[in-house]
This record gives C-alpha cells, structure tokens and sequence, in this order.
C-alpha cells in the first residue's frame, strides 16, 4: 500500500513540474505567420514598429474617417489578427479607424509571449497611434478574452475614450482554477493578468460583454469584473453563447451603439 501511494504522490508531483514547466504553452497558442491584410481582403496598412523591450511588433493599420475614433484592438490568446478580418471589416464599415496589434510570438511579431511583454506590447500599441496624431481622447481599447488583460492595464496607464471587453475574467488565475482544478494553479502561474487588480483605475466607461454559457471564461469572472469597474459602465450578457460566439450582430449593434453615443 505504501509504495502504491508514494508512486501516486510522485506522478502528481511529476504532473504538476509539467504543468509549471510548460504553462505559457499551455496559455498561448499562437499563429506566427505573417499574413498581409489583402490575403485576407483587408484594406489596411502593414505597421511594424519596436515594443518598449526592442521586441518588432508588426500590426495592421488603418486611419479614422473625420471625427471618428481608433479601435485598438488586443486579440485573445490564439491564431494571429489576419484570423480577426470580419471583425476589421464592420469596424471600418462604420468609418472607425483601427490597429490590430499581434503581440510579440504572433502574426510576424518577434519574441514570445509572457504577460510583462504583452502589456509592454500594448503600451507600444498606443504609442504608435500618439505618433499618428491619434489623441487618447479618441482611442477606444477593444480587448478580447486574454486580450481583455492587455486592454485594461493599458487603459490604467493611459488616457483612452473607452474600454470594451469582451468576456473578460477577473484574473488568469480564476480561470485556470476552474479549467484545472487538480492542479495549485495559484501557486504555479507565472503570468497571472490580474485585471481586477487594475479596473478600478480604468476612469473611462466600460462595456462588459459576456456569453452566459461560456466554457473558456465563466460568465461570473466577467461579471465580477463588472462590478468593480467604475462608473461609467454597461454590461451586455448574450444568453446561450459560448466563448467564441460573441461576434454576432446583436453584439456589434451594441458596441456600435456604445462607441457613438460616446462620440455624439
């Protein structure tokens, strides 16, 4: 018996170097080619330019028509932003300018991802519109899941008109809690984004969206996440969607709705 448990305790044990050992490939899952907005029919500017560390970041570009505001946009944690056209396309449909940033490891970007360097990549973002003669006054910072991390530290340094994320989670640790519970995830991670750490010093209104049925993200993360931002804030819950189905159009209705009665 004795040497059944010493064997269970050292293949836990062994699990759990794994898992320490390999978490950021557990947590990114890049696309690092580079793609060029017209492969997928896009009409924007390749930009490259260095994040704060040296790191080459290449992202897509694209000008606000008069008046309107920049979407700056963080992806979530897989593929690269050519997997996020549609997305470009209602944006500049509506006359908003845009940059889509791949983080260092993704779409062509040197370097790999951990959490420092993905905020520093953020922060570079931002600066590449300043450079522009983009104000901070018509930035508005769209963060998807893990991209919802960037935005909101971003936004806690740095003057933007408005957040919007779009299932967000109050830290990566609460969800690897959730997703691997047979692990001490609050011992192990290293690039732990804690966001509500850092909403409440976000002073710019908020749009919280949240798919009730979320798998990847609990709808309760983003909810909780809500409550502690500061007003202004609205909070849209999509019943019966997962993660990956909040790009519909009742969404972008109201994410349109959100950013003009913002620039009116």
């Amino acid at each position: 018996m004795t040497s059944i448990i010493v064997a269970i305790v050292g293949l836990y044990v062994a699990v759990v170097v794994a898992a320490y050992l390999r978490q950021r490939s557990m947590m990114y899952f890049p696309d690092a080619q580079r793609v060029a907005p017209e492969i997928v029919q896009i009409d924007a500017d390749e930009i490259w330019f260095p994040s704060g560390d040296g790191v080459d970041l290449v992202a897509w570009y694209k000008a606000a028509a008069p008046g309107e505001p920049t979407v700056l946009y963080f992806p979530g944690n897989a593929g690269s932003v050519a997997w996020r056209a549609d997305r470009m396309k209602y944006i500049a449909a509506k006359g908003y300018g845009f940059l889509f940033l791949n983080y260092r490891g993704y779409g062509g970007s040197a370097g790999s991802p951990h959490e420092e360097g993905l905020v520093a990549d953020g922060l570079a973002a931002y600066q590449q519109l300043a450079q522009r003669g983009v104000p901070g006054e018509s930035i508005i910072l769209f963060g998807e899941s893990l991209g919802s991390a960037v935005a909101v530290q971003t936004a806690s340094q740095r003057e933007v008109r408005a957040l919007i994320l779009e299932a967000p989670f109050t830290s990566a640790v609460d969800v690897a809690v959730k997703t691997y519970p047979y692990l001490p995830a609050r011992w192990l991670m290293k690039d732990r984004f804690e966001s509500l750490n850092h909403i409440k010093f976000v002073g710019a209104p908020v749009l919280v969206i949240h798919g009730e049925t979320d798998q990847v993200v609990p709808f309760a993360l983003g909810k909780k996440l809500y409550e502690d931002a500061l007003e202004p804030k609205q909070f849209m819950a999509i019943p019966n969607a997962g993660h990956n189905e909040l790009d519909v159009p009742v969404v972008r209705a109201r994410v349109e709705q959100f950013i003009d009665e913002l620039t009116d």
